[in-house]
């Protein structure tokens, strides 16, 4: 590979990175302004969307999209934020994988909320635009806003509260390195 080649690939991996940032920013205020019809523009024909506590599980585009509208029933304003983006790739110039830190404030069913959010992404380039494959939701919290002290404190073992049911997080106590750690 010559200097000028490889350059060009690095150039291009510097362009790929910032539309899956742009992508992953589009993902949350898509979802809060409600947009149904820009929703489909941000996933593959064949996306899975899941969260690691099962609530969640949708695939291909008509599917995310019913899904959403359903949270969205239950869901007044909601204001999310993303942090913290890692990105890699590999051979494939139209594969990528990510991870994004973020968080969610809104109101469900009435109630003020905050979830603490790590997605796990796959992304593709589809029809030349990089797209989210794949989504996995895993939750470090999702409470309403006056039991946030408790979550982090005294009740954090059961800081899943969305439901009628509280039970415990996804992360991190689910991660392996967490339970290698604490063995």
């Amino acid at each position: 590979m010559t200097d000028l080649s490889a350059m060009l690939q690095r150039i291009q991996r510097l362009e790929d990175r910032e539309e899956i940032y742009a992508l992953v920013a589009r993902y949350g205020l898509v979802m809060d302004d409600r947009d149904i019809a820009g929703m489909p523009q941000l996933f593959t024909p064949d996306v899975r969307v899941r969260s690691l506590d099962g609530v969640m599980d949708a695939h291909g585009r008509d599917e995310v999209v019913a899904m959403f509208r359903g949270r969205f029933e239950v869901l007044g304003p909601s204001n999310h934020f993303t942090h913290d983006k890692i990105i890699s790739f590999g051979d494939d110039p139209d594969v990528a994988t990510g991870t994004v830190l973020s968080h969610a404030e809104m109101n469900r069913k009435g109630k003020p909320m905050l979830a603490a959010i790590r997605y796990t992404d796959h992304y593709a380039r589809h029809e030349g635009a990089w797209k989210i494959a794949e989504r996995v939701f895993a939750f470090f919290y999702y409470i309403a806003t006056e039991e946030y002290l408790d979550a982090l404190g005294e009740g954090k073992d059961l800081r899943m509260r969305a439901y009628d049911t509280h039970t415990a997080a996804d992360i991190p106590e689910g991660l392996d390195s967490w339970k290698s750690y604490y063995r």
